[in-house]
């Protein structure tokens, strides 16, 4: 066990004492540490004083004892991770509230929830990948229909289909430019408003206390709409809340030195000066400021740590010095962006020269600011990563005939158009350290994976050291 690792244990252990008082007293401090493998993860309540847990967001409102808290954790950068996850249910023998057939199941066809050995197979996918079913029907004004699925797990319908996906964070949300993994959540086709930078915030409200009545009458299986009270309550608390790594075992405390990591730095500077369509790279920034690169400047006084002992660097300061690496790393290596539905196809562009911030271009943030789904292969069957896990829904166009095979159809099952197949919207960047694995599909374990899906489906050419340094600034986030 190397350094690191036993840092990483003796704050779990910390940490988990002192999560256990926290729950007691149902009360969350400002700031409060959680450990995860690289460091130290914090919340910073813009309410000020401590998160109180009586609100309706950790309130069962449906008929199945679940809550908002049950898929949205704050030591997992309120959402989940399939350690946490498993680790619950070892604990409560798989019967905690996240464990239910509606969507915490693989398939609610036929299946066996009796004993521990039956429920470890019914909930496999949320234990090894994190992942919620999510059920859509098909429009019915679809530019397809759906011919085939095949799905090991039994729900093989054509109409209703069956996706997975990973619960997205329900903080830093003053920053979304859409709402939910496609989008849903913002789009006139489902009642719900498209964001832009004339009516946000209200718009972003609006969208989120539709989202959090929809989440407890699907996923909480509410008997009845939850109240209007009830909803601005969800929605005003997930918009108080903004989350970012804090400390890194190494390097040390993340706003040392003229560093501005950390959610303070987060919340008073980035998350106030963002609007929607800021730094956009294809003209659309409303106040036409134009689009830079240089999306990240969080550790640039970190760039030459300094800080020798006996003739070599420290290992904080070398620590700091590759994270600085990897910040210039994500902002400046030449990236081909070639075959993403979404720019190449839209713009009719075969090769865009771009960089990370092409796609991750909110300042200090990291998501796109504005509601651009795009599909950059996560979930195409040539994806260099394994989906064997997945579905496979094959989709036919109604006027050309095309044929399209996908592990999730994406923005086409709430547009119903098929250059919307595949598509989604790109997630913050911030606190990712404690919500493995990563994508929508969660088909990357670990920041490593990630970083060797956009080298490999990009043909990046990362040298081994920027990989190094790319998967520790990632890490800070």
């Amino acid at each position: 066990m190397d350094f690191r690792e036993r840092l990483f244990l003796r704050a779990t252990m910390c940490g988990s004492l002192a999560w256990s008082t926290v729950a007691q007293a149902q009360k969350i401090p400002d700031l409060f540490p959680f450990p995860n493998t690289t460091g130290l993860l914090e919340t910073y309540h813009s309410e000020g004083g401590p998160i109180s847990m009586s609100g309706p967001f950790f309130q069962p409102l449906g008929t199945n004892g679940r809550s908002c808290f049950s898929c949205h954790r704050p030591a997992q950068d309120w959402s989940i991770s399939t350690d946490e996850v498993k680790l619950r249910f070892e604990m409560t023998q798989g019967l905690d509230p996240i464990f239910r057939p509606v969507d915490g199941a693989n398939c609610d066809n036929h299946i066996e929830t009796a004993t521990m050995p039956e429920r470890r197979k019914a909930y496999s996918m949320l234990l090894k990948h994190g992942l919620i079913r999510i059920q859509m029907a098909v429009p019915a004004n679809a530019e397809f229909e759906v011919i085939g699925v095949d799905n090991k797990y039994g729900c093989n319908d054509t109409s209703m289909l069956s996706t997975y996906r990973r619960p997205l964070p329900a903080t830093n949300l003053r920053a979304l430019s859409a709402v939910m993994w496609d989008g849903r959540e913002s789009a006139p086709q489902t009642g719900t408003q498209k964001i832009t930078y004339a009516t946000n915030p209200g718009d972003l409200i609006a969208d989120l206390e539709h989202q959090a009545m929809d989440a407890v009458s699907t996923h909480a299986q509410g008997s009845e709409p939850i109240t209007a009270d009830q909803q601005q309550q969800i929605a005003e608390f997930e918009m108080s809340l903004t989350t970012a790594q804090a400390y890194d075992y190494d390097a040390g405390m993340l706003d040392a030195d003229g560093a501005k990591g950390g959610p303070v730095t987060l919340a008073r500077e980035s998350m106030p000066d963002f609007f929607i369509g800021i730094n956009d790279p294809l003209g659309g920034n409303p106040k036409n400021i134009p689009f830079t690169s240089v999306i990240v400047n969080l550790f640039d006084r970190w760039m030459n740590a300094g800080d020798w002992e006996h003739g070599r660097l420290t290992r904080q300061a070398s620590r700091r010095e590759s994270i600085a690496r990897g910040q210039a790393v994500f902002n400046t290596k030449p990236i081909d962006i070639t075959g993403v539905a979404g720019l190449n196809d839209d713009l009719n562009i075969a090769s865009i020269p771009g960089t990370c911030g092409t796609c991750h271009d909110s300042p200090n943030i990291g998501d796109h600011s504005l509601p651009v789904p795009l599909n950059i292969g996560v979930g195409d069957l040539d994806s260099p990563l394994d989906l064997s896990y997945l579905p496979v829904f094959t989709l036919e166009n109604k006027t050309t005939f095309e044929i399209k095979k996908t592990t999730d159809p994406g923005r086409a099952l709430v547009s119903g158009a098929w250059k919307d197949v595949g598509r989604m919207k790109g997630p913050i960047l911030r606190g990712l350290s404690s919500r493995a694995p990563y994508f929508h599909n969660g088909s990357a374990k670990s920041l490593a994976d990630v970083v060797e899906f956009y080298d490999k489906r990009f043909n990046v050419g990362f040298t081994s050291q920027e990989k190094q340094d790319l998967i520790a600034f990632l890490g800070t986030l």
